[in-house]
């Protein structure tokens, strides 16, 4: 898979669908001269490669050298954008938009500016319906050069009323650019460290978000400046492990397309990331009825129009219902069920390779690893988790070092002792340097040193000890992150009482079930 998608024309001629593959042959042969349809051809070529090939391309296109080749790719990328944006002007608000200001520079250019204000006044309309400031800005922009530079017999109500519309979307530009931000960075440092592991962290970030966050919060107002208000607030929450606030500030991502529904089809993204994460609220809190109620409105929404509109919304749906359905499965204990979707899952993955990053992987396979590990699979746990043990370590330290814990804790199930030390040192030397060392994990290393060569009879009590160590660390702020990755006190009191893991988790869930 590394070379599958090496060449950006090769990816872009793969993506497409086969209505878009049917309408670029029409457009291409309506607009080019019969010697442009070499990019006909070299279509042909790549559409029906696996895997790019320049060799291979060359040999196809006996009369095109090397150089000429770079050219006709050139050209051919342009043209399929071209083609796509023909196509696809109507399905998306931003395109419209586009197209009502180039039309308007058009019509400018040519001197017709009664003309070019008119069709500003149509596109700013649409814009204001749909909450697209950043594209006011442009058309008041042109707006106010034709007033500046033209006599178009404007009133001057008009005309004050263009300037005040001016700094009104300058404002609100400035809050969204500056919300925006500070959503984004915080998610960044979540994608690159996980949670707070410690006071330190949890005082940094307090410190970061204080700072960054807009002094002017009362003025917040409209779709996108809450939006990124709230997406703020939901990364602020889940960095530092306060699932409460993370649902209440997913609660209201969500809620904000619920009051405008014609908005989920304008940022589909948005609302599809939302979903996502209230998923992981309930997951993270175990609100098991309202966790499988938002995964069957997630579900509903699958079918529709708008998450199938285009493939980034439909794959990312797809990817996020999955990933909803292990939790649902981790939650329940239904280990041997959640297995048996790994087939499934991997062949989506793969199907849809060209848009699945490499965070959305990692976090796959650690989840797979762990359905395997709680059904007793603990070599095709091992698998899954050497992938990520082998794999890059600039992204997600905090699931790097749960899959080293969890890939020692498979060794131990499969009685391979004779590595258990050497193992055991090299993955706390690990966790100590990644800063991600909590009270569960030293009192896990401390049981596996006393453990090793126990007779069952001297284990039990140590296994008792080590339950009893942890047990009262489940609410502690600093230590939720290791059971929400990792199970470790179910894990134990499946030893202590002698039951599976499954059956241990399965209890926990009816109990919760009947409060």
């Amino acid at each position: 898979m590394s070379n599958r998608f090496s060449d950006i024309l090769f990816q872009l001629v793969h993506s497409l669908e086969k209505s878009e593959k049917r309408h670029f042959k029409l457009y291409i042969k309506r607009s080019s001269g019969k010697e442009d349809l070499k990019v006909v051809h070299l279509f042909d070529v790549l559409d029906k490669m696996p895997e790019y090939d320049e060799v291979l391309v060359l040999k196809k296109l006996k009369d095109v050298t090397k150089p000429q080749l770079a050219n006709l790719k050139n050209h051919l990328y342009k043209e399929l954008l071209a083609s796509l944006r023909l196509l696809k002007t109507t399905e998306n608000v931003d395109l419209q938009l586009s197209e009502h200001l180039d039309n308007a520079r058009l019509l400018y250019n040519k001197g017709l500016k009664i003309q070019s204000l008119r069709i500003l006044e149509r596109a700013k309309e649409i814009a204001k319906a749909n909450q697209k400031f950043n594209f006011l800005v442009q058309a008041i922009s042109l707006e106010k050069k034709i007033e500046t530079l033209h006599i178009t017999r404007s009133s001057v109500d008009k005309t004050e009323e263009l300037t005040q519309e001016a700094m009104e979307v300058s404002e609100h530009i400035n809050r969204v650019t500056r919300l925006s931000n500070l959503a984004l960075l915080l998610y960044r440092w979540y994608v690159i460290n996980g949670h707070a592991r410690n006071e330190r962290d949890e005082t940094d970030i307090r410190a970061y978000f204080k700072q960054e966050l807009p002094e002017d919060l009362h003025a917040v107002n409209g779709f996108y400046e809450k939006l990124y208000l709230y997406q703020s607030y939901c990364w602020y929450a889940f960095i530092r492990q306060d699932f409460l606030m993370y649902y209440r500030y997913s609660q209201k991502w969500i809620d904000l397309f619920t009051e405008q529904p014609i908005l989920i089809g304008v940022e589909t993204g948005h609302y599809v990331k939302g979903m996502h994460n209230l998923l992981n609220a309930h997951f993270d809190l175990r609100n098991f009825d309202k966790f499988e109620q938002t995964l069957k409105q997630f579900e509903a929404f699958a079918k529709t129009p708008e998450a199938n509109q285009h493939d980034n919304f439909r794959t990312h749906t797809s990817i996020y219902i999955n990933s909803a359905r292990i939790n649902q499965h981790l939650m329940k204990g239904s280990f041997k069920e959640g297995v048996a979707l790994i087939p499934e899952i991997e062949d989506s993955l793969q199907k849809d390779a060209l848009y699945v990053d490499r965070h959305r992987i990692l976090v796959f396979n650690y989840k797979f690893a762990t359905l395997h590990f709680g059904n007793g699979n603990y070599e095709a746990s091992i698998d899954y988790l050497q992938k990520i043990i082998h794999g890059p370590l600039d992204l997600r330290i905090d699931l790097q070092c749960y899959a080293r814990l969890l890939h020692m804790m498979a060794h131990y199930e499969l009685g391979n002792y004779d590595i258990m030390e050497s193992l055991t040192k090299s993955v706390y030397r690990f966790m100590a340097k990644m800063k991600n060392l909590t009270v569960v994990e030293e009192e896990m290393f401390r049981f596996l040193r006393r453990s090793f060569g126990l007779s069952p009879r001297l284990l039990k009590p140590e296994l008792e000890k080590f339950l009893n160590n942890i047990k009262h660390l489940e609410k502690s702020r600093y230590e939720t992150r290791s059971f929400a990755y990792l199970d470790v006190i179910s894990w134990v009191e499946s030893k202590v009482y002698e039951k599976p893991m499954s059956a241990i988790i399965y209890n926990k869930y009816l109990q919760s079930k009947h409060r």
